[in-house]
């Protein structure tokens, strides 16, 4: 299971990445390995303002469907539009290529799980 120090970690499996108020989005790494192959990415048109917490997407794997849940409270200022037609890149680079959704916020990651908070929460 890849972790990245620079990320905070949800318990519902997003990682976040902040930089100059906007925050990269994605599902962590041990979150695609749970769902399997993923054949659909649904995601929020940039402008969607969400809470903290609030469902953004959905990701539809050949196992199940999960919904996608805001770190933090802010509008949504870039989507991964590649993910529509490209959605393995979730499976394939979960912190590259398969990050989700980007939002400029005024909240801080303080609240999320560092690295080893997420990987203990996960049995790590």
């Amino acid at each position: 299971m890849e972790m990245r120090d620079n990320c905070r970690y949800t318990t519902d499996h997003e990682w976040a990445l902040e930089a100059d108020g906007v925050v990269t989005v994605g599902i962590t790494d041990y979150a695609q390995e749970q769902l399997g192959e993923v054949v659909y990415v649904e995601l929020p048109e940039v402008g969607t303002v969400l809470a903290h917490g609030d469902v953004f997407g959905v990701v539809e794997s050949t196992k199940s469907v999960s919904d996608l849940y805001a770190p933090v409270a802010g509008e949504v200022v870039a989507i991964n539009e590649e993910l529509i037609d490209i959605p393995e890149h979730v499976n394939n680079g979960p912190f590259d290529s398969g990050w989700m959704v980007k939002i400029k916020t005024d909240d801080d990651l303080s609240g999320l799980l560092d690295a080893a908070g997420y990987e203990a929460h996960v049995g790590g």
